[in-house]
């Protein structure tokens, strides 16, 4: 991204503010941008701030290459003990519920492959604009393991229970097209950074407006 008027960066995101808008990177390309505990505290971190800032009405989401996030890192999760794999799955419930409940506006820029705990990320955001590259899983089956950060109880309201349960049991992928024909996101992007910034423009606008006319009322 170029043009920011505020950049700042750490191990794995890379922040940016252009204007009222703010734009979250996960930037692990060489760990296909996967979610280990530094990681969420890095998105924690940096969320807490932008949220509590008055000129922040819209925070995106996105990632680097063709990944978006590809869930927990399972290495990590291997050489956790029982107590700290507990406090991991709670502080992505934490971080996650706290993305939901946010006044802003919060986008998921669905730039490539989102799986498992990025898919859960992506769940809890308030709009899901995908590339039509973009695939989508939950791998979990697979590993005899299932998501501990809310996907459980966002992707069965998006795209219906049983559609829910198939992805949940059999790990399968779902392409972009498929994602919007069910519900899964809300629009397709051949530049999927633009396409949110316009989606973003309007709903702020519209969400702006609403709130001076609950004032005035």
């Amino acid at each position: 991204m170029t043009g920011g008027d505020e950049s700042a960066r750490s191990s794995s995101i890379i922040v940016e503010e252009r204007n009222s808008l703010a734009f979250i990177r996960i930037n692990r390309p060489s760990e296909r941008n996967s979610l280990s505990v530094a990681t969420l505290e890095d998105i924690e971190r940096a969320f807490i701030s932008l949220a509590a800032s008055d000129r922040t009405t819209g925070v995106i989401f996105t990632g680097t290459g063709d990944v978006f996030a590809s869930g927990a890192d399972i290495c990590e999760l291997r050489t956790l003990t029982p107590a700290a794999a507990r406090e991991f799955a709670a502080r992505g419930q934490r971080l996650f519920q706290r993305i939901a409940d946010a006044p802003q506006l919060t986008i998921a820029a669905i730039n490539g492959y989102c799986m498992g705990g990025g898919l859960d990320l992506a769940l809890a955001c308030r709009v899901r604009v995908a590339s039509p590259d973009a695939v989508f899983a939950h791998p979990g089956a697979r590993f005899g393991i299932i998501t501990g950060w809310g996907g459980t109880q966002r992707l069965p309201r998006l795209v219906g229970a049983a559609r829910a349960f198939e992805m949940f049991g059999t790990a399968r992928r779902v392409g972009a097209s498929e994602a919007l024909e069910i519900g899964l996101v809300d629009a397709l992007a051949e530049d999927v950074l633009e396409g949110v910034l316009e989606i973003a423009r309007t709903r702020v606008w519209a969400m702006v407006t609403t709130s001076r006319e609950a004032a005035s009322s």
